[in-house]
């Protein structure tokens, strides 16, 4: 069987029946573009061996252990699948890889950060245009939930509920959750918005009316950074990060923010709790240990 066949009906099965983002897979079908390309063979003609040369020449690509792991395990996925569709063999039976994982602390904002963009964000004095209104409220919605910014842009006017108190959101993998927002007048303008669209039509809409995509959301926000002086890159992702990080600073408890993120394992989520250095600088100032010894 041809790989573009099996590439084509695996991305299918992997935007109807696992409802991954189309970022997700976009890099799917590069990477198994990739693999394709440098084996040249038929998809049965895989092997374990296979798999282990092309680990050795992304290697010698230099591409990163990062890039490695993804790979290989968009590969696992592409031939669980095609094993279970036709019968294929499955190179991966059998084979423990091992790769070194290197784990990175989330990039987030700071209180003082996050505050000066909710201030820049916000809408005051004259009306403000109805775009202009929906990215101030995806961008509060985003730093007090940790959507991610696809599920932002697929929420629609049915998913507001009790009066904009919880939110259905349609999570990564399949795996839909309900949202709760805490914020009374964050609350109130989500229940506002919702009441100005129509039945099932995207809830956050840009100047012509059309759903939000994620891209506007990112270029928006770098354009609210500079306003704001944030002197690093912001992107959508760091707002969930920085979600997560002052829910864990403020004593909620790990498995409330799994459960609020989305995530489907814990170990995911345990790594906010790694004390941010701003929390480390407070804390110290505040126990002063040389002043005890005084």
């Amino acid at each position: 069987m041809q790989f573009s066949v099996v590439i084509d009906a695996f991305i299918q099965f992997c935007v109807v029946e696992r409802r991954l983002s189309p970022h997700t897979c976009a890099a799917y079908r590069f990477d198994l573009a990739d693999f394709s390309k440098w084996a040249r063979v038929e998809l049965r003609e895989i092997s374990t061996g296979s798999l282990k040369s092309y680990m050795e020449d992304m290697a010698e690509r230099k591409l990163s252990t990062a890039t490695i792991r993804r790979r290989l395990a968009c590969l696992r996925a592409f031939f669980h699948h095609a094993c279970e569709q036709s019968g294929t063999p499955n190179p991966f039976d059998g084979w423990r890889l091992r790769l070194a994982r290197r784990k990175q602390l989330p990039k987030s904002l700071s209180k003082v950060e996050a505050s000066s963009l909710l201030s820049t964000s916000s809408i005051s004095g004259a009306p403000a245009k109805p775009a202009d209104l929906a990215i101030a409220i995806a961008i509060r919605l985003m730093v007090s939930t940790g959507l991610r910014v696809g599920e932002l842009c697929s929420l629609q006017r049915d998913d507001v509920l009790s009066q904009g108190a919880a939110l259905r959101v349609r999570g990564k993998g399949a795996r839909d959750r309900i949202a709760y927002v805490s914020d009374a007048t964050l609350s109130q303008e989500l229940t506002m918005l919702a009441g100005q669209r129509g039945d099932n039509v995207a809830l956050f809409q840009n100047r012509t009316g059309r759903p939000l995509r994620p891209h506007s959301i990112r270029s928006r926000l770098r354009t609210l950074a500079e306003r704001a002086g944030l002197r690093r890159k912001l992107t959508p992702h760091m707002l969930r990060h920085t979600a997560a990080t002052l829910l864990i600073e403020t004593g909620v408890d790990i498995r409330f923010v799994q459960r609020l993120l989305g995530h489907s394992s814990i170990s995911t989520t345990e790594i906010y709790t790694h004390v941010s250095d701003e929390a480390l600088r407070t804390t110290l100032a505040r126990a002063n240990v040389l002043s005890t010894l005084a």
